[in-house]
């Protein structure tokens, strides 16, 4: 197995790792650990490191090493708020440019999703979520925005998977994915633009409230 093939076999299984909380965030990554971990020397760990710090997963210090990503209430603030700006421009973008077989994907996408949340396999509502969001990304073509944004989609995913992601949030998101596929379905780029915001808005103030629970219920602990 090549170097490249090792590397990137070893880093899918440390970002499912990090995003099922085998690692806690700002815990340590060290490299003779997850050699041993991962049954490989330590050039594919140091590469997949990499990878997950392209990704937002990780970061790396020079003589500090490697460690999971610090979460804190202001890099949370701080993540979402990017998206209601971010998100908000390219719901307009794409009403603007969305073409039939982009809403029939999108629709496609949110019958998954109804059904995952149906059956409560909401690792799958995520993932049906992100490719939801990656089809208005797609038709809205500003590669710049959809690259700033990328960076945090897995990080998001670990923290919607450690703080709770049940039939409430579910149930939210479905609402607003069917009114967001209304009003691009007319190209109503206003109406778009007030309900993507609105959505990335609600998901900012419910990992709030779940981020701040959690931390509390820790420290009473």
């Amino acid at each position: 197995m090549s170097v490249a093939i090792a590397a990137g076999a070893v880093c899918a299984q440390l970002r499912k790792d990090i995003l099922a909380g085998l690692f806690a965030f700002g815990g340590r990554l060290k490299i003779d650990e997850l050699a041993a971990r991962y049954a490989t020397s330590h050039m594919p760990i140091r590469e997949a490191l990499r990878q997950l710090q392209g990704e937002g997963l990780v970061t790396v210090e020079p003589n500090r090493g490697a460690r999971v990503r610090k979460v804190d209430i202001e890099f949370i603030r701080d993540i979402f708020d990017l998206r209601v700006a971010l998100e908000g421009m390219l719901a307009r973008r794409a009403a603007e440019r969305i073409d039939q077989s982009q809403l029939a994907r999108l629709s496609a996408i949110e019958e998954k999703l109804e059904a995952s949340a149906a059956r409560k396999d909401f690792t799958a509502v995520l993932a049906a979520n992100q490719a939801f969001h990656a089809v208005i990304n797609e038709a809205a073509g500003n590669v710049e925005a959809i690259r700033v944004l990328e960076v945090h989609w897995n990080l998001i995913i670990a923290l919607w998977g450690r703080h709770g992601y049940g039939p409430d949030r579910a149930a939210g998101v479905i609402s607003d994915h069917r009114q967001l596929i209304v009003a691009l379905r007319a190209r109503d780029a206003d109406g778009a633009v007030m309900l993507a915001s609105a959505h990335a808005v609600k998901a900012k103030q419910e990992m709030l409230r779940r981020f701040e629970a959690t931390a509390g219920s820790a420290k009473a602990a």
